[in-house]
């Protein structure tokens, strides 16, 4: 018997009978389909060599669903590739969990999967297994997605905070604020002259080619949510060293510098989705620039400042354009709601 067509999700289609499965095999397996998952076991067998195995989980519920420069399974499939990237290993599978409210258009579903399946292949990695749950209409505002990754670390590679010294540099592989500055702008109807665009962007390939041609590495980190401010600070407190920042080094779209003078927001507080942190010795922080800048994604990288002796607490210090300092202060709650 053929499947019968619907053109929304119904609360059925995870009720665990022959919708849920008309669900997972005539829609989300021929975007996603590879060994592991088609077995759709519950759970996935995977041959991994290595006895340095990397594993982070996440969730998105980002809003709107589709945005300039990515969707929401774009942006899952590259939040848990760069969480495994940053952390010194090269991602090997994912897995891929969709909460579906009641009444979400297959069509926008397979959208999403299809984004989902393209930023796979493009980040080398496969989603492997998952699940999928229905809720009812205005439960979950059409869609949430939950992954797992897993990854393999790099051979001789063991970052840290505790790795870090005074002397260190740290490098921004790129402009700040862009992902999401685009969300909201785009949530508010604010247009400018030139497009704000995510830098949603899967990291790994910048951040092995950082670890296998390079030594000096001591940490990198992701700024996502709280953006470099937030960042800064988790690194000052774990190294326990204070850190500062030149103002006339951070790279900045000058598009997103309007938009969030405009709204409000702090430039280094805001999210990004595509750009890593690194602190480097002194010694490796110029070749990492080189390797930075030869890559798509580290075209505008730039060494931003150093790590410093703490004299009291940790603290980050931006030096301002006229000279002057101010306290760049851990973000105190969400500036932006829904944005990764």
């Amino acid at each position: 018997m053929s499947p019968r067509k619907h053109d929304r999700i119904l609360l059925a289609h995870g009720g665990g009978g022959r919708l849920s499965d008309e669900l997972i095999r005539h829609h989300i397996l021929p975007k996603l389909k590879n060994d592991a998952l088609a077995e759709l076991a519950d759970s996935a067998k995977l041959n991994l060599s290595s006895n340095q195995i990397c594993l982070t989980t996440d969730s998105y519920v980002v809003k709107p669903l589709f945005f300039n420069g990515g969707d929401i399974g774009k942006l899952a499939v590259c939040g848990t590739v760069n969480d495994l990237a940053v952390a010194g290993a090269r991602p090997v599978a994912l897995t891929l969990s969709l909460i579906i409210e009641e009444g979400l258009e297959f069509e926008l579903l397979e959208r999403i999967l299809a984004s989902v399946a393209r930023t796979a292949k493009e980040s080398s990695v496969e989603i492997v297994t998952g699940d999928t749950k229905t809720v009812e209409a205005g439960a979950a505002d059409k869609i949430f997605i939950n992954t797992a990754g897993i990854g393999v670390r790099l051979p001789g590679v063991n970052l840290g905070y505790k790795k870090i010294v005074a002397g260190d540099k740290i490098i921004v592989s790129g402009t700040l604020a862009d992902h999401g500055l685009a969300i909201i702008s785009q949530r508010k109807g604010i247009e400018f002259e030139s497009q704000l665009q995510s830098d949603c962007a899967p990291l790994a390939g910048l951040t092995c080619e950082l670890l296998e041609k390079t030594t000096g590495i001591k940490f990198m980190r992701d700024p996502t949510r709280g953006g470099l401010a937030a960042t800064l600070n988790e690194i000052a407190r774990g190294a326990e060293l204070s850190i500062e920042i030149n103002e006339t080094e951070i790279p900045v779209n000058p598009t997103a510098q309007a938009a969030a003078d405009i709204l409000g927001f702090d430039v280094l507080a805001i999210a990004n989705e595509g750009k890593v942190v690194v602190v480097a010795s002194a010694e490796s922080a110029d070749d990492c620039l080189n390797i930075c800048r030869k890559h798509p994604l580290g075209a505008r990288a730039r060494i931003i400042g150093h790590v410093v002796t703490s004299r009291d607490v940790p603290t980050v210090e931006l030096i301002t354009r006229i000279g002057g300092r101010r306290i760049v202060q851990m973000p105190y709650g969400r500036e932006l709601p829904r944005i990764c």
